[in-house]
């Protein structure tokens, strides 16, 4: 029986790293997108290569030039990343690292890639419950846009479906690193830190949900001790 496909929007980040597997353990044949949107650096696609490379999965990886992105800390090195205090994460205003309309475009790249290769789903890791409060991470977003998906393609023309499956939506980011243990998925590979470097700046949003999964796991975070080691080899 042939497997059905599915598109996986990958960062090469814990969460879709983590979302590439479940897809990969439910059967789908799958097909990853990363993408290159002028970030401050690029160690989170390197980080999806290599990933995408092991588990021998198919990796598009889209350039986009927006420029206007740059309003975004996440783009613009000369907006400061934030450093907020864990218990406010999420709670706030939405941070200066949200990037104006990413998770629409990236879908929508994602459906036209579904549309053209007969694919069933489109998998990405987004999450609610440990997150920075963006709101194209809201589980309305991504029922809107399945809707709208299945509106405008071919496969929804035809009588066919393209399915939007968030299989962490509703995760802590501890169950989250559980999940990624469970299918193997390599997590000492991931890179989730938005400012760079060789190791974790430990400061931004990112850099704690993330250690503070692990340490609610009950586990320490592979990828600073992957991290440290090549930080005593030195320089590039």
């Amino acid at each position: 029986m042939r497997k059905k496909k599915a598109v996986v929007l990958f960062s090469g980040g814990l969460d879709s790293t983590t979302a590439l597997c479940w897809a990969l353990a439910r059967g789908y044949d799958c097909r990853a997108i990363s993408f290159d949107y002028g970030q401050r650096h690029s160690r989170e696609n390197k980080a999806a290569r290599k990933i995408a490379g092991l588990l021998k999965v198919r990796l598009y990886e889209v350039k986009l030039s927006f420029p206007w992105l740059a309003v975004s800390s996440l783009v613009n090195p000369g907006v400061e990343l934030p450093d907020t205090e864990f218990s406010r994460i999420g709670s706030g205003a939405i941070p200066s690292t949200y990037v104006p309309g990413r998770n629409l475009v990236f879908a929508s790249i994602g459906v036209s890639l579904a549309d053209s290769i007969g694919a069933a789903a489109v998998v990405s890791g987004p999450n609610v419950v440990d997150y920075s409060g963006y709101p194209d991470c809201r589980p309305a977003f991504y029922r809107a846009l399945e809707k709208a998906a299945n509106a405008g393609t071919r496969i929804g023309a035809t009588g066919g479906k393209i399915r939007f499956l968030t299989p962490l939506v509703r995760l802590s980011k501890a169950a989250i690193v559980r999940l990624g243990l469970r299918l193997k998925a390599p997590l000492s590979l991931t890179w989730s830190c938005y400012r760079g470097g060789r190791i974790p700046c430990g400061h931004c949003d990112s850099c704690k949900l993330r250690a503070r999964g692990f340490a609610e796991a009950g586990l320490t975070d592979p990828a600073l001790k992957a991290g440290a080691s090549a930080g005593r080899r030195g320089p590039c």
